[in-house]
């Protein structure tokens, strides 16, 4: 069996849904005729996972039917690729089905890699070893945070790229508000073993972000990751990514940030580069082989944060882009890098870190963003959700 669509989009993520929508409302023509393959029945706003994890939010506020988000006028394709023949212009999916296009979309999203921690997999979900990066983990979090007595609280930040960079340090400030609203954080040491050099790696936020575990009392220990959880005498092992010395910790809480990289059908495609990722031009977003193929969101190799906000830059420029090399224009459309990490660093506060490719700020709001404000905490919590379902998934914005 056989297809073919003029528009093919791998991915009903943020980044799929979004150029999806983007396209019908942009060109009548393309009604009918451009597909988005992906086998989920579940699409989650999953920013709100880290309040979730934190009591602020139920985490059922972040899941639609999806369904109910593929744009009218859009094909679903609900499976999944199996692989890619860029030369042949086509992708085989699950089912063995062959769909053949002429322009393709690549917005695959990351693959989260439990089995990149030796006992992780086991470990997770009880034993005071939690994770927000899952939906059906998520909620042991909040239980892990309430029950804590006392004793030493660890929060990793992986050695690989994440979804949202300051989510591994996000829950650590919650669990320290919560702590100390308990009456446990004068028994609690709370300590972030991350793989980066720095608590953040724009100088900007990263001055506040040091003035708030300086604040807190948390100690940081830069340049380790987790390779290692040994539930049974609750110890956690980390190495050191520059000299590989291994220290093992013990823990009465752990909440695991889980290595991340490209999807498994992504990295051994024609469509990756060295390192798995969909190799496109950093700033018109085409891929650098294959003309009629572009990317965004997690699955590339942009040197940027990947975020749902950068995506929310991303989608107009693959449009427009698209769209022009469709009519055999040139690509004028480019993408700086924009990003944003909302920190939340507590509860009722938070940085709205926005910066580009050079690490340089590119702020919103007329005031200064570099400081813990609540009402920026305001804007995740009430305002993004709201945007990013009737703005964003609608091509709106």
């Amino acid at each position: 069996m056989s297809a073919h669509y003029k528009v093919v989009i791998v991915g009903a993520g943020t980044a799929g849904i979004s150029v999806a929508a983007r396209l019908v409302r942009a060109s009548g023509e393309l009604r009918g005729q451009v597909a988005v393959i992906d086998p989920a029945t579940m699409h989650y706003y999953q920013p709100l996972w880290t309040l979730a994890g934190g009591g602020a939010v139920k985490k059922e506020t972040s899941g639609r039917q999806m369904a109910s988000l593929i744009p009218d006028g859009a094909v679903w394709r609900k499976e999944a690729v199996s692989t890619f023949h860029p030369e042949e212009n086509s992708v085989i999916t699950s089912s063995g089905e062959k769909l053949t296009y002429e322009y393709l979309v690549v917005a695959a999203g990351i693959q989260i890699n439990w089995d990149g921690v030796k006992g992780l997999k086991d470990a997770l979900g009880k034993g005071g070893v939690c994770s927000n990066y899952d939906y059906n983990t998520v909620d042991y979090t909040w239980q892990c945070i309430q029950s804590f007595k006392g004793g030493t609280a660890l929060f990793t930040h992986p050695n690989s790229p994440v979804k949202c960079g300051g989510a591994p340090q996000k829950i650590m400030y919650l669990a320290d508000d919560y702590f100390r609203k308990s009456g446990v954080r004068d028994q609690a040491e709370v300590q972030f073993f991350s793989a980066n050099a720095s608590i953040f790696q724009v100088p900007r936020y990263a001055a506040t972000l040091s003035e708030v575990v300086k604040r807190k009392n948390i100690q940081p220990h830069f340049r380790n990751h987790l390779i290692e959880v040994r539930s049974a005498t609750k110890e956690a092992v980390f190495e050191h990514v520059d000299t590989k010395e291994q220290k093992i910790v013990q823990y009465d809480m752990l909440h695991v940030t889980p290595p991340m990289g490209p999807p498994a059908f992504l990295k051994e495609s024609p469509l990756a580069d060295a390192t798995g990722w969909v190799d496109v031009d950093k700033y018109t977003l085409q891929h650098k082989r294959y003309a009629n193929v572009f990317s965004l969101g997690d699955c590339s190799n942009l040197p940027t944060s990947k975020t749902g906000a950068a995506i929310r830059k991303q989608a107009p420029v693959v449009v427009r882009n698209l769209l022009a090399h469709m009519q055999g224009s040139p690509l004028t459309a480019t993408y700086d890098g924009y990003t944003s990490c909302p920190l939340v660093t507590g509860y009722n506060r938070l940085v709205m870190a926005e910066f580009d490719y050079n690490q340089q700020p590119q702020e919103t709001f007329p005031i200064d963003q570099s400081k813990e404000r609540w009402s920026m905490y305001v804007v995740k919590k009430d305002l993004l959700p709201i945007m990013y379902w009737n703005g964003m998934l609608k091509g709106l914005m």
